[in-house]
């Protein structure tokens, strides 16, 4: 029985090793750009459904009123580009993007409409990374008060000559607004794009007689932050939307400037300070992703104003799993590139995570 356990667990493992090698080059990354604020109401819903990194696109040149003066500024900026679509020149400055696309299969492309056409900032960070994303699978979302988008899928193709788009672009506008999580919910099923990366750690944040479920990323970042678990700290308040506290021993980092905040990101400042969010708000600081807590009810209210005492611990791992399997509970099962294991009659990814 000690051979067939062996044997079990070493194809368990391989098994598993090949899934996380898919998954980890079928990345998805979300960059958008939001002036009125409906752009990122549609990034926030969309990645509340699929595992996706965020990149927010800004102008370099703040405070500008695009609309005012009937228009003024941002007819000039799209007149500009129609002028001269390939001089660099003719786009408007956007702040440093710190992101590559190149880490990434899969790009959904988030952007207001402006008259008929994409609008300038968007366009600007697309003129800049189009030609990276050939071969790769992109999506476009769109949002605009009811001005039909095809001008914008004209940039979108104009700009990005060479990626295998996603055949239905979503649309969502003053009509449909009401129901945009379902309309981003039918899009995301026809595409597959639900499959989140079930190469992801699940842990629980403990605070107080609260416990919450988290996801690691799938990283450098997030594979040494759980080798320092469990771990109990002391979590100090900043600025009324986020705890953090400085760890003795550096953490490996990527960071990236996400635009705007999550409640319930998990983020690396630096190399060695682990920072909880529970606000959503705009930022201009850079951070490295560790995770993200998954159920955020109570969350605000568990962390309180002041300093606390938070547990982050692991949750189930296969190593609980494995010995049932070679006793014949259950099964594996290897589906859409990713395997699954049955224990007591559940369903379970290979990070031991249920799956509902």
């Amino acid at each position: 029985m000690k051979h067939i356990d062996t044997h079990m667990k070493r194809i368990l493992f391989f098994l598993a090793a090949v899934c996380l090698s898919a998954a980890a080059s079928s990345k998805t990354l979300v960059a958008y750009y939001s002036y009125t604020g409906n752009a990122r109401a549609i990034v926030t819903e969309l990645t509340n459904q699929i595992s996706a990194d965020v990149v927010e696109i800004q102008p370099a040149e703040k405070g500008l009123h695009y609309e005012a003066n009937n228009y003024a500024i941002g007819t000039q900026l799209l007149n500009a580009i129609k002028a001269a679509p390939n001089d660099a020149s003719s786009y408007p400055a956007i702040d440093p993007v710190s992101v590559s696309v190149s880490d990434y299969s899969t790009v959904i492309i988030v952007t207001p409409l402006w008259w008929s056409q994409m609008a300038a900032i968007m366009q600007s960070y697309l003129f800049q990374v189009g030609s990276q994303l050939a071969g790769k699978q992109v999506g476009l979302i769109v949002t605009s008060a009811s001005s039909s988008i095809s001008g914008v899928v004209a940039d979108w193709k104009r700009l990005v000559p060479n990626a295998n788009y996603l055949s239905e672009n979503l649309w969502i506008n003053n009509s449909n607004r009401s129901s945009m999580p379902t309309l981003v919910a039918n899009w995301v099923e026809t595409y597959g794009l639900d499959q989140t990366d079930n190469t992801a750690m699940p842990i629980n944040v403990i605070v107080g007689n609260k416990t919450f479920s988290a996801t690691l990323a799938d990283s450098e970042t997030g594979r040494a932050f759980a080798q320092l678990l469990p771990m109990t700290v002391t979590m100090n308040e900043l600025n009324g939307n986020e705890k953090y506290h400085y760890l003795d021993s550096s953490l490996p980092t990527d960071s990236y400037h996400p635009g705007t905040i999550q409640a319930g990101d998990l983020m690396l400042y630096g190399n060695n300070c682990v920072v909880l969010f529970y606000e959503t708000f705009s930022s201009s600081y850079s951070y490295t992703r560790i995770g993200s807590i998954d159920n955020l009810s109570g969350l605000a209210e568990a962390l309180g104003s002041g300093s606390i005492s938070v547990r982050f611990e692991k949750t189930t791992t296969t190593e609980n799993l494995t010995p049932a399997l070679s006793q014949g509970d259950g099964g594996k099962f290897l589906r859409n590139g990713q395997v699954y294991i049955q224990y007591n009659g559940q369903m379970y990814n290979v990070q031991g995570k249920q799956i509902q």
